[in-house]
């Protein structure tokens, strides 16, 4: 990997950090924090290092919008139906900042996010955390980049741990041993194209 990649270590966030106003949004489970250094920070180097390579130029990643999508760990829903009131509260809560501030891509980490913000779109039907295994987020992966559009906030769901156990519910069936490694830098890749094709319309970019 390129040292030009390389962007610093990135601290563990509490309920958010950065800048509203910034384009690209993280959206992570409160109880998994790491997921901005175990897998964020990777995907973000095979994106930077495909910038810098088609474009000479690096993403600015110092305001990146960066939030938990509740405040409290302990409202965290592990089944279909336990979507308590305090998650409709933060539903809510997330909804109107979203349309105040109109980010264009949102990233998801797991299972839990990702069914949040399809909950914040009001999309159907709704699944219980549990539904997003690692093959059924890779498909909405593939479809956020396929529908891309910059009119509308875009939804791109990546995995929130890299594991081929059978106990990892988010990588069985996706991930062999013989591509494991190559996950980073396939998401890297498609987002970094897709954020190149859009390049004009992003203001994202060190100058």
């Amino acid at each position: 990997m390129s040292g030009l990649a390389r962007d610093k270590y990135m601290p563990l966030v509490d309920r958010d950090s950065g800048d509203r106003t910034y384009p690209i949004w993280l959206l992570i489970n409160p109880k998994y924090p790491a997921v901005i250094n175990g897998i964020w920070r990777h995907v973000l180097d095979e994106m930077q290092d495909k910038v810098y390579r088609e474009l000479q130029s690096r993403i600015d990643t110092k305001n990146i919008y960066i939030r938990s999508v509740v405040g409290d760990c302990g409202i965290v829903p592990n089944t279909l139906n336990w979507w308590g009131k305090e998650v409709a509260s933060e539903i809510k809560l997330l909804r109107e900042i979203i349309e105040e501030y109109e980010p264009k891509i949102l990233i998801t980490f797991g299972g839990f996010p990702y069914e949040f913000i399809r909950r914040v779109f009001s999309a159907k039907p709704e699944k219980g955390p549990k539904y997003w295994s690692a093959l059924n987020l890779k498909n909405e992966f593939e479809k956020a980049i396929a529908n891309f559009d910059l009119s509308e906030t875009n939804v791109v769901p990546l995995l929130r741990r890299v594991n081929t156990s059978d106990q990892d519910l988010e990588a069985e069936k996706y991930l062999d041993s013989t591509i494991k490694e190559q996950y980073f830098s396939h998401v890297g890749r498609k987002l970094s194209e897709t954020i190149i094709q859009n390049k004009d319309s992003l203001k994202i970019w060190i100058r």
